[in-house]
């Protein structure tokens, strides 16, 4: 019997939005190369431009200081370098948040050596204390903090804004993963020198993301891709005109819609918490002490394995993903977690639901009437095996 499924993974991608399909497809059809000077290569430009102030203007910064890259993995390579300049002293040192994407914890361009972890507290925020301490014992040093805005396995926010001022207060830099904080926060009030973002988090395209710099004296002296010169120097390569065009309305979408948006799924993710923890009290949600996005929830249930219950869920018809890494084939608690002092057994158990466009009531109310059903026919095996 063929059934609607459930999609509940709006943190590892959402689904396409139709107006950025339809804008990709008009954005195929263009015959021109957007360095080209003709009326065909001007016209592809002027789809790249157009697409260039949408994005720019999802994150409240001029369009002439944003590049496009290939996604958020591409911009953490780029910016995460002691090469990064506003025409002051070299940066010498990286701190990095426990917390961050894995593209940041190993995307960096430092010496290990040369590299500092800025431990979480318990419910999952940067630990801004510690921060203070460790610039106070870098004294001498130039400092790049790398933070992100959201975490993107509990959906804290990370208070960038109060880093930022610690960070600059000692003469350092600041680089901000906006990636799970676009479409659901405002980016803009953070003060970070540089943002990036990834168009398949907000209903765009994947393959496609970009970076800004907050001040257009900002610059990278050494670029990962040289070539033709395209997007200034910083990202050389012929443009994926059409991905470009579909993160450009997926941008202006979010910009629009967001603080509705998140005001209708913030009720939605309360109400989710509180099914699941009516039918299982044991439940623990990480990450709830503190400030959150409006639409991912983390939580795992005692003695229940995630790597399961996953399977068991998808067979029902629910879409998500665990707090779990998988590395070599084994199952590995998150870091995410272990920062924060959750303990191995209960991290491994971990699940995050992600809410977006089309999730309502209907779909929190069949995720948990499916979680209850795998829950009750895994201990009951568990049982039948003890027995």
């Amino acid at each position: 019997m063929s059934f609607e499924r459930v999609y509940l993974d709006y943190n590892a991608t959402a689904p396409l939005n139709p107006a950025a399909r339809t804008a990709m497809i008009a954005a195929m059809d263009l015959p021109g190369n957007a360095s080209s000077v003709h009326a065909e290569g001007r016209a592809a430009r002027r789809v790249i431009e157009d697409a260039r102030v949408l994005v720019a203007g999802l994150l409240g910064l001029p369009s002439r200081q944003l590049t496009f890259v290939s996604g958020g993995t591409e911009a953490a390579n780029l910016l995460l370098t002691p090469k990064l300049s506003d025409g002051g002293a070299p940066l010498s040192r990286l701190f990095v948040a426990a917390g961050e994407h894995a593209c940041v914890l190993q995307g960096h361009r430092f010496a290990a050596d040369h590299v500092s972890t800025v431990p979480l507290n318990d419910a999952g925020s940067l630990d801004l204390s510690f921060l203070a301490a460790m610039l106070k014992d870098a004294a001498g040093e130039r400092v790049l903090l790398a933070l992100q805005a959201v975490n993107n396995e509990t959906g804290v926010i990370q208070p960038v804004a109060e880093a930022a001022g610690l960070v600059h207060a000692a003469g350092g830099l600041v680089v901000c993963d906006g990636v799970q904080g676009a479409g659901r926060l405002e980016l803009s009030i953070l003060g970070a020198d540089a943002v990036f973002i990834s168009s398949h988090k907000i209903g765009g395209p994947k393959g496609v993301g970009a970076f800004a710099f907050a001040d257009p004296r900002l610059h990278i002296a050494d670029p990962l891709l040289r070539g033709g010169g395209q997007e200034r120097g910083l990202r050389a390569g012929t443009e994926n005109i059409a991905a470009i065009a579909g993160f450009g309305v997926a941008a202006q979408l979010a910009a629009e819609t967001w603080r509705d948006e998140m005001a209708r799924l913030g009720p939605l993710r309360d109400g989710l918490e509180d099914k699941v923890s009516g039918l299982f009290p044991d439940a623990v949600f990480f990450g709830r002490q503190a400030p959150r996005v409006a639409q991912t929830s983390a939580f795992a249930v005692p003695g229940i394995a995630a790597e399961t219950l996953l399977i068991a869920l998808d067979l029902e018809g629910c879409a998500l993903s665990s707090g779990s890494a998988c590395s070599s084939g084994k199952v590995q608690p998150s870091h995410v977690l272990r920062a924060m002092g959750i303990e191995a057994a209960l991290a491994k158990g971990a699940l995050r639901v992600s809410l977006g466009a089309s999730s309502d009531m209907t779909h929190v109310e069949a995720f948990c009437r499916a979680l209850d059903k795998a829950i009750r026919n895994m201990r009951s095996r568990s049982v039948r095996t003890a027995a």
